[in-house]
């Protein structure tokens, strides 16, 4: 909490940019919410600034028994952001609870929970031992995380325990450990079809507490979650109304618990989040693997009323009110559409069509040593494997976003089939060809792209076959980075498809492409053979290019051509004029007359903060200052063209997310003078410095509001 303070009161006192001033507020927003959680992040050893970053989901991932991170960060590290950089959030915390019989006593260790402020400790019952942190390793080899056992593109490795029950001093309230152990491997994915989902395997090891090695017996695991879907680049986090505006639903044939938003950020949502519970190890039949399959909701915090109980003891005989009996079931809902009776309205249909700030927890068990199971706790180092995967998915269809029908959840159902697909096949994925590795060169009003041919050796891990078949290039049109509600996906059009000529496909070949001799560039040893050139693009503009590689497909899996990730090789690059040392060149602004209508701003309640003028022609390294036509300064500040990328203004972390490129020659600047104040409208005088040869040119503009 101190530190929290700290920070608002660096971030109050110091100099600020608008993007600070966001901050700030928001900041505030988070702290009076979140500040009734406890989160363990003075244990030793926590771990709990890292997410998944490759693919489209951004997971916060812990190694003290948490997913998301309740926004305590925010909005610099995303708790589970789909589509990734959109601002769209899906989770507000989860976690794993571990609940059965020891010694005849009912006890439940807790991840995460909904926990009243009176002792934020409570509810929060995993820690890591000294020493262990989260190992990340990447199968590939272009990571620097790689290793070649690897599950996935990005696996995170801890391990947390439930014995500790004060840490560094603080006791955890209410804690009765059972004396398990959790071991969590995660896995996520960098496939256009695989990269909105991250699979969480757990296995639980019985490692018994101060001397008592008893059976822990009708084991029940599950995953709890407080989910909440809501656009915060819309909405920043913060209060009762922004969590309330969710409704769930449960697909048991998929086993597979959802929440969307209502009614929060119509129109700038739009998404699916969702637990399924993939498999257990050894597996359980089918049959009974759905039958033990469960799923309780509850409304948050709840303590009055007969139904929608927050447990808060790990037992309880009255209304299911413990965490023991929401692990075993109690208000499980029925499933929707036709699944259920149309003519009987279903708890489900109740909680689909009434949103609220609800609690959910979708589980698997009893593990019981009478019940036929071979796998349980019976003895010190028993293990039982339990996999879930977190799904974020875009509603299909513009139905209402307050509907929820089959035909809504059908990307979400996709992406769930793709989930259980490489759970029963080890983690494995039919997989399209590598990246191709791209190059960007950029000059006044005009891009071009180079990109290797590394793709074409590629070998599917599936069929062990070499499938490589096309290209294909994409590019966003100008200015629709300024739309926050359109996933970026959408945005990138196909400008180019080239294919091998073999009867597949289009049949183009690739002569239009393909360079006469490779390109190289300075410090790169990467032989470049094709080419495609963006003439006649805006400068000032902000594009997107990606160029993917894609395979013929396999017939024997019944699998269509499957398409190297767009995301992963889309490069933001602001167009504009390159770095210019001559001393004759003319450096300049434009807009110039620059009018506060202009489109290119945006739109928005911080319109004011959103602007920007370019300037342009500017040596590699210089010092801008502005100044009124009276001789008064108004700003001034230094352009480094190895460096700069426009993030020091509002507008840049609104509409984009860091990685942007500038040609090297511009600079931008948000109209705010150095006391933080708007200009005026008014004729302004600068002057550029060159600082590696000390000449002055000097420029005015016009300002008009």
């Amino acid at each position: 909490m101190s530190q929290l303070i700290l920070r608002l009161f660096f971030f109050s006192v110091k100099k600020v940019n608008s993007h600070r001033i966001k901050f700030l507020i928001t900041a505030i927003l988070t702290f009076v919410f979140t500040s009734f959680y406890y989160y363990p992040g003075d244990i030793q050893d926590d771990v709990n600034n890292l997410f998944t970053n490759v693919g489209n989901i951004a997971l916060t991932i812990t190694n003290y028994g948490t997913i998301g991170n309740g926004f305590v960060n925010f909005p610099n590290q995303p708790s589970c952001q789909y589509p990734k950089n959109s601002g769209i959030e899906n989770l507000f915390v989860g976690g794993i609870w571990v609940g059965g019989s020891k010694a005849g006593q009912i006890l439940v260790s807790t991840g995460a929970v909904d926990v009243s402020s009176a002792n934020r400790g409570e509810g929060f019952e995993f820690s890591n031992s000294p020493g262990q942190r989260i190992l990340e390793r990447s199968s590939l080899q272009s990571s620097p995380n790689y290793r070649p056992d690897a599950v996935s593109h990005q696996d995170f490795v801890c391990e947390f325990l439930d014995t500790n029950t004060v840490v560094n001093g603080t006791p955890i309230v209410n804690h009765n450990p059972m004396g398990v152990k959790v071991l969590l491997e995660s896995y996520c994915y960098d496939f256009n079809f695989a990269n909105n989902w991250v699979i969480l395997n757990y296995k639980i090891l019985n490692i018994g507490y101060n001397g008592d090695t008893s059976p822990i017996d009708s084991l029940y695991i599950g995953l709890w979650a407080d989910g909440v879907v809501r656009n915060t680049n819309i909405t920043p986090p913060g209060g009762t109304s922004f969590y309330n505006k969710g409704a769930d639903g449960y697909d048991s044939t998929l086993r597979m618990w959802y929440e969307y938003d209502y009614n929060g950020d119509p129109g700038f949502t739009d998404t699916y989040i969702s637990f399924k519970l993939l498999g257990l190890d050894p597996k359980p039949s089918q049959e009974n693997i759905n039958s033990r399959t469960k799923y309780s909701i509850w409304q948050f915090r709840n303590s009055t009323g007969i139904l929608y109980l927050s447990p808060t003891v790990d037992q309880s005989s009255q209304n299911g009110g413990g965490k023991y009996e929401k692990l075993a079931g109690y208000l499980s809902v029925s499933p929707p559409d036709s699944l259920s009776n149309p003519s009987v309205p279903s708890r489900n249909d109740e909680l689909r069509h009434t949103p609220n700030n609800r609690s959910t927890i979708i589980s698997y068990g009893p593990f019981h040593k009478d019940n036929g199971d071979k796998f349980s706790l019976r003895y010190l180092q028993d293990t039982v494997n339990i996999v879930f995967a977190v799904i974020c998915a875009k509603k299909t269809g513009t139905d209402p976003t307050t509907w929820d029908s089959a035909f809504q959840r059908q990307n979400l159902n996709i992406s769930a089939g793709w989930a259980q697909s490489a759970y029963d096949n080890g983690y494995r994925l039919p997989s399209p060809p590598d990246i191709p590795k791209l190059k960007t060169v950029l000059e006044d009003k005009r891009v071009t792209l180079f990109w290797a041919a590394n793709s074409e050796r590629s070998v599917d891990p599936i069929s062990n076959k070499m499938d490589f078949e096309g290209y294909r290039i994409y590019r966003t049109n100008p200015g629709a980075d300024l739309n926050l509600s359109v996933d970026l996906t959408e945005q990138l059009k196909l400008v180019g498809d080239f294919d091998s000529v073999n009867n597949i496909g289009n049949n183009t070949g690739f002569n239009f492409i393909k360079l006469t001799k490779p390109k190289y560039f300075d410090g790169d040893t990467t032989p470049y053979y094709y080419t495609f050139d963006f003439p006649n693009q805006l400068n000032g503009f902000q594009y997107i290019y990606s160029v993917t590689a894609y395979d013929k497909g396999d017939v024997t899996q019944n699998l269509g051509s499957l398409e190297s990730s767009i995301l992963s090789n889309s490069q933001r690059i602001v167009v504009g004029t390159p770095a210019n040392n001559e001393a004759s060149a003319e450096v300049g602004v434009y807009p110039n007359p620059y009018y506060g209508s202009a489109v290119w701003d945006g739109t928005g309640n911080k319109k004011e903060l959103l602007r920007k003028i370019y300037f342009y022609n500017l040596p590699s390294n210089c010092e801008i200052t502005v100044w009124t036509i009276a001789g008064d300064l108004v700003d001034k500040f230094t352009h480094d063209a190895s460096t700069y990328n426009g993030s020091d203004i509002e507008w840049f972390t609104t509409y984009s997310d860091g990685t942007q490129k500038f040609a090297g020659g511009e600079h931008a600047w948000d109209l705010i003078t150095k006391n933080e104040q708007a200009i005026a409208s008014g004729l302004y005088m600068f002057t550029v410095k060159d600082n590696n040869t000390g000449e002055v040119k000097k420029g005015k503009f016009v300002i008009i509001k």
